[in-house]
């Protein structure tokens, strides 16, 4: 969603190839390892064929790549050393979490371990929107007055398990700008299809 998400701002066609890796369906798995080896998603096929895995990666280099769009500070941008450590802080703190969160059985066998497992997870992502929260001082968006593609990724992943009420709780400075995303009109239509705000999507 991020990555979709990104692509929209900056007005670029794209197809979008589903591949549910979840629900184990083998044609789907063998589609998506013929992209990406790791079977996960998602991955971004560029004109020129080459692939791109890691939401991270396509992030930064979409926004790099269209630099008028100022979707990511310039490489001499005082902001660019935050930007980079926060945008792999996610995926290496937060986002891998959810490998072991959406199946416990991946690393623990017993059943009766799974709700551990899953509470376990579920606070340490809290702990690290937390630990995010408390090392910046956002301006309308995470690093000052201008939205970057980090403000794009916090926004959806914010709302993955153990979703937005508690994100809102232990990220309280943070909270204020994902709700400026969410309601940015530039991404209405987006939202809506893609990833629609239904009843209890806060949790």
């Amino acid at each position: 969603m991020p990555v979709e998400a990104a692509l929209t701002l900056l007005g670029l066609p794209y197809e979008v190839v589903e591949g549910a890796t979840w629900e184990h369906d083998e044609a789907v798995l063998a589609r998506v390892r013929a992209v990406n080896p790791l079977v996960q998603i998602p991955a971004l096929v560029l004109p020129n064929d080459e692939i791109l895995t890691e939401s991270a990666a396509m992030l930064i280099w979409l926004a790099d790549s269209h630099p008028a769009a100022g979707l990511s500070p310039a490489l001499d941008d005082p902001r660019r050393a935050a930007f980079l450590r926060w945008m792999t802080f996610i995926p290496a703190s937060i986002y891998s979490l959810y490998w072991l969160r959406d199946d416990p059985s991946r690393i623990a066998h017993d059943p009766a371990d799974h709700p551990f497992v899953k509470k376990a997870t579920a606070d340490r992502i809290a702990d690290c929107w937390a630990i995010m929260d408390s090392q910046l001082t956002p301006g309308r968006y995470l690093l000052g007055d201008e939205m970057t593609v980090l403000d794009l990724y916090v926004t959806v992943v914010s709302r993955w398990g153990p979703r937005r009420r508690v994100f809102y709780q232990r990220a309280p400075k943070m909270a204020q700008v994902v709700r400026r995303v969410d309601a940015d009109p530039r991404l209405a239509a987006f939202w809506a299809a893609r990833f629609p705000f239904e009843d209890g999507w806060e949790g």
